[in-house]
């Protein structure tokens, strides 16, 4: 699917909507996208737990569910005010879908796309992992091509500053992605490889359904690259996009010799619209569990279930003394017994 690919476009969309900072909002009629609604809310466009988002609107990603809002004359509001909490693909594509509706449904499937590689790694053409690489490399301090005042800013100013700045370069950016390969092509060059290794058997995956979860065996040869996901920069033998475009198993387990890493994919946290993971369990109980079983002298550690992704690590040493066998039992046997901790669906929060 080349970059400029045009669609049809509906025979009524809205006003173009203005963009104002999450926090200068006030008591403004707004609406958001993929993020949590304010008082003055008068629309959620967004997939996050527990929403508002009129039910005939769902769908997997809030890029999604603001281009069929584009669709659907009937629940078009005179609003003009859209914002959101937090900056990443997702939240950039679905506000370019209300600021400039008729160029964006231009690019529609490929804003779409992009959104599910930005947020779940999956996409179905690579043109989409490239967009979602350029707007992670945008947003390097290390390497952005935006002011250095961009970054030098609390979290809620960065995020003001990055949505004007990239509402702003996304028409260029649609319009010549392969002129700016410099910003991808680290990325893209990384997931090719990854996707080579894969396909050859370097790398394995062996799927347990029962458990939701993909084992993933990496020799411990592979070089460490740079992955950019979520705003933050990884060092990974292999890229994320890469695993989650060959399983659709919601809890990853990497294994490198006795290196064990084992994580929940995003699609667990939202709320999906064409299939539903696993719910999400605590794993604290888990790494209480290795911790009594580790002879390496490191800690396992669990990133709270409520983390965007969160994951259960072995802090400071490398290698587990556990064994690879009973390591995988033992995790599949917790996340068979351990009680729910998260559900996106039903969550008082």
């Amino acid at each position: 699917m080349p970059a400029n690919a045009a669609q049809n476009l509906p025979a009524s969309l809205p006003e173009p909507a203005r963009f104002v900072p999450y926090g200068e909002l006030g008591t403004q009629p707004n609406v958001i996208v993929d993020g949590p609604p304010q008082k003055a809310t008068v629309l959620t466009l967004s997939h996050w737990p527990n929403n508002d988002t009129p039910a005939e609107l769902k769908r997997d990603t809030s890029t999604a569910i603001a281009f069929a809002y584009l669709d659907t004359p009937a629940l078009h509001r005179e609003q003009t005010i859209v914002s959101n909490s937090h900056f990443d693909e997702d939240g950039l594509f679905s506000m370019f879908a209300l600021v400039n509706p008729a160029l964006a449904t231009r690019y529609r499937e490929l804003l779409v796309d992009a959104s599910r590689a930005g947020d779940f790694g999956v996409f179905a053409h690579r043109d989409a992992a490239r967009l979602a690489f350029t707007v992670e490399a945008f947003t390097d301090p290390e390497i952005s091509p935006l002011p250095r005042s961009t970054f030098a800013v609390c979290e809620r100013r960065r995020t003001a500053h990055l949505y004007a700045a990239m509402l702003e370069r996304l028409p260029a950016i649609l319009a010549d992605l392969d002129g700016h390969a410099k910003w991808w092509r680290e990325q893209d060059d990384h997931l090719e490889q990854s996707l080579a290794w894969l396909g050859d058997g370097t790398v394995g995956i062996e799927e347990r359904p029962a458990q939701d979860l993909a084992v993933v065996r990496i020799p411990l040869a592979l070089p460490e690259c740079h992955a950019r996901r979520y705003l933050h920069t990884e060092r990974a033998p292999l890229h994320p996009f890469a695993i989650h475009q060959r399983t659709q198993r919601n809890r990853l387990l990497r294994i490198q010799g006795q290196r064990y890493e084992l994580q929940y994919r995003y699609e667990s946290w939202v709320q999906v619209h064409s299939h539903r993971p696993a719910l999400r369990v605590n794993l604290q109980g888990l790494a209480d569990e290795l911790n009594d079983r580790e002879s390496a002298p490191g800690t396992w550690c669990a990133e709270g279930v409520m983390e965007v992704a969160p994951r259960l690590y072995l802090d400071g040493v490398e290698a587990s003394g556990i064994p690879e066998r009973e390591f995988v039992e033992r995790v599949c046997a917790y996340l068979e017994s351990a009680p729910v901790a998260w559900d996106p669906y039903d969550w008082p929060g």
